[in-house]
């Protein structure tokens, strides 16, 4: 074995065991600097530097790589070392990067700022990598390094191969207090478009999950999401306000400030008691959105952490105490911050271009004009290659063959090598039309108010964004644009196909089912609901309207409805059936119940002994409700086994009897069991009292685990009755 190999091995078998003293060590010899340990060819400096973790950082970690720079600057090989790239082309300062060592990353660019133009095999900077793994001071660093000496700072850092900049990459992460110091970084890069023709905004219209609209919050949550409080993104800093306002004059008059030093006597031990508790938490904490979080809900937590002067010394309980109201607040923070971006990226282009962006990244002309070089020919991108719903996939306002004729020949060889151009001309949705069929209303009401001839967008198909909002069942964009009193042509407007408005609302589509309900009969009622709705909302002529196969609406409804009808039918039979048999078991104890005396009759009057006792009246009243209930809810399910299950019958018939049928057979065991019980107290008499309620708690047991199973059906069937617009079940798109 060679000097080289034997120092290869010993320098992997060190940094395997994460000893990086003696890696320091090993690195006194120059020959280690260059020495490629693993298969994708990475230095004991890169490891050194990828295996660094934020959450549990070592002092001596990093002793040890300034140590190992400070051996390589000596030897004069640090700069060769720098510029050294793995099979992924990622030199240390990429990997420094993506796990956020701020100040190793600092160390490195002062040696040669340049190394932060180096690009990875996919085009990317470390200041992209730092945006993409959300490390807000680290990119904001690596900006302030490189762009200190310009006049303008180099957009060209800020995007790959794919086009995606690194805005885009911030929104998909959803680090938006990030993204929100990218906009003012760098402005222009909300107009960019990636090679699919996305902009930064279309991003954010594919993630309906980071806006209040998709949030179906409780009775509590509502309450606790109301009373939290949440900064602006222009407003917060990195320290929570209510320090800041303990040591900041303008937050508040100088004749004040004896009164908050008073206050902050008392805010300071509750503020980092509470901060403390959750620094021990393993859940998972958004980087950028921590600080932020924990001084909105500081006073409430202050508030409730009183309870443990009272002697509560559980840390982990505590933690599980705030944990629901810590969800909430994240949540209320990362609605805020969606909708301040989303206003932002809106209002900054006033002009909100609607033709078409192209399929390629920008045009060659607009590439010379900022100064951006990237590769001429970006990979193409395959659908599994992506992480873009199947929706995002479609085209912008323009077909590519309108494009081509203006582009000049570079553009074109360029458009020919990439594969941007789409099978068959298809164009990219415009980010209005992707929040109505993701069901956004924050962002279409933006949408519309800031530009308004945008709702005369159309996808590839034809479709407008009101026929999208119908397609999909978004019920809260559609109800939103019929509050804006749309001009007639809107609601008449028809596709490539010939369908209507009605059309698409009567077409089921074969993927997932879109109502937040389960059951399939459930769902054929909300979809039954849901065309009702449009119905009513659209000019008569539509109603007979065909098609360009010559189909109504009707006939579109039957067809696609066929396989959830039979569903529904086939749910309901086994429904019946299995509650028919719990009903007629109920039905003959109640008959033989009802039949009997408790004490027998007197012979010479024929009137019952005990009928003075009130457990009598109570035994005799019961019993009866119990046997005439049971066979009600009998009659109901054995009237929907013999049903006919056409489709009107989903909206109201079935689902009434059915719901009529569970309320008898529950109310029916309710009754039972209290004539169970009222005749059992002539048997137990005064001696054997203590044990009656143990007794009768376990005789409910096996009926209360039935009432809990069924409890959620009825509940359903409740709701589902008494709602007249369906809600739309955002699940479908970000589980």
């Amino acid at each position: 074995m060679s000097d080289e190999e034997k120092l290869r091995d010993d320098l992997f078998k060190l940094t395997m065991e994460n000893k990086w003293g003696e890696v320091v060590k090993k690195y006194e010899d120059s020959d280690a600097h260059k020495i490629k340990l693993t298969k994708s060819e990475d230095t004991a400096f890169h490891i050194a530097i990828s295996s660094y973790n934020s959450k549990k950082p070592s002092i001596s970690h990093k002793e040890c790589i300034h140590n190992m720079i400070d051996l390589m600057e000596r030897n004069a090989s640090l700069s060769k070392v720098l510029e050294l790239q793995n099979v992924r082309g990622e030199t240390p300062l990429h990997l420094a990067a993506a796990v956020g060592w701020k100040e190793i990353c600092d160390c490195i660019a002062s040696k040669d700022k340049e190394l932060i133009a180096i690009r990875n095999k996919n085009g990317e900077t470390p200041l992209f990598i730092a945006a993409h793994h959300g490390n807000k001071e680290t990119f904001s660093s690596l900006h302030s390094t490189y762009n200190k000496d310009r006049e303008k700072p180099d957009e060209s850092l800020c995007r790959r191969k794919d086009g995606n900049t690194v805005l885009h990459s911030a929104i998909a992460g959803e680090y938006f207090r990030l993204a929100h110091m990218i906009i003012d970084y760098y402005k222009n890069l909300i107009t960019y478009v990636n090679v699919d023709g996305e902009t930064p905004l279309h991003v954010l219209a594919r993630k309906p999950n980071v806006f209040k609209s998709s949030s179906q919050l409780g009775f509590y949550e509502s309450i606790v999401y109301k009373c939290v409080f949440v900064d602006d993104l222009k407003q917060s800093k990195h320290v929570p306000r209510s320090i800041q306002n303990c040591s900041t004059k303008e937050k508040f008059p100088e004749n004040y400030r004896t009164c908050a030093n008073f206050f902050s006597l008392f805010w300071d031990p509750i503020y980092k008691s509470y901060t403390a508790s959750f620094s021990r938490s393993n859940e998972r904490k958004d980087e950028e959105n921590q600080p932020h979080v924990q001084h909105s809900e500081s006073f409430l937590a202050g508030c409730l952490r009183s309870k443990k002067r009272s002697g509560s010394t559980d840390e982990n309980a505590e933690n599980q105490r705030f944990l629901k109201i810590r969800k909430i607040q994240e949540k209320k923070v990362q609605h805020s911050h969606a909708m301040e971006l989303m206003n932002k990226m809106i209002e900054s282009e006033p002009s909100y271009k609607y033709d078409s962006n192209g399929q390629r990244p920008v045009q060659e002309q607009k590439l010379q004009d900022s100064g951006i070089t990237i590769p001429d020919s970006p990979p193409n991108v395959e659908e599994h290659e992506t992480h873009q719903s199947p929706e995002a996939n479609i085209g912008t306002t323009s077909s590519t063959k309108d494009q081509q004729n203006d582009d000049n020949d570079t553009t074109k060889k360029d458009q020919n090598q990439s594969g941007d151009k789409k099978p068959n001309g298809v164009v990219k949705d415009t980010p209005l039309l992707v929040a109505a069929k993701l069901g956004i209303p924050e962002m279409v009401e933006k949408i519309i108010s800031a530009v308004p001839v945008a709702i005369q967008d159309q996808d590839s198909e034809g479709k407008n964004v009101l026929m999208l909002a119908v397609e999909n069942r978004q019920t809260s964009v559609f109800d939103f644009l019929l509050q804006i009193n749309l001009h007639d042509g809107v609601f008449r407007h028809v596709d490539n196909e010939g369908n209507s408005i009605l059309h698409l609302a009567a077409k089921l589509g074969e993927k997932q089912l879109p109502w937040r309900i389960p059951g399939a009969a459930m769902q054929m009622q909300w979809e039954i609901k849901w065309y009702k709705h449009v119905k009513s909302s659209v000019p008569p002529l539509c109603f007979s309207q065909h098609n360009a196969k010559g189909e109504t609406p009707r006939k579109i409804f039957t067809q696609t409805h066929e396989n959830l009808v039979k569903s529904g039918n086939e749910w309901l039979i086994k429904t019946s059936e299995s509650c028919s048999v719990v009903a007629a078991l109920i039905a003959t104890v109640a008959f033989a119940t009802s039949a009997t005396v408790p004490g027998g009759l007197n012979q010479e009057h024929g009137y019952p002994l005990l009928k003075d006792h009130e457990a009598f009246d109570i035994f005799s009243i019961t019993s009866l409700v119990a046997l005439c209930l049971s066979i009600t809810a009998l009659v109901f399910f054995l009237a929907i086994i013999t049903s006919r299950f056409e489709e009107r019958d989903f909206k109201r018939n079935l689902p009434r009897k059915l719901l009529m049928g569970l309320t008898c057979l529950f109310s029916s065991i309710a009754a039972m069991l209290l004539s169970f019980c009222a005749g059992h107290t002539f048997i137990l008499r005064e001696k054997l009292r203590i044990a009656v309620i143990p007794i009768y708690a376990a005789a409910t047991i096996p009926v209360t685990f039935f009432a809990m199973e069924q409890l959620p059906l009825y509940f359903d069937l409740l709701w589902a009755a008494c709602i007249k617009v369906p809600l739309r079940s955002y699940k479908v798109y970000h589980q």
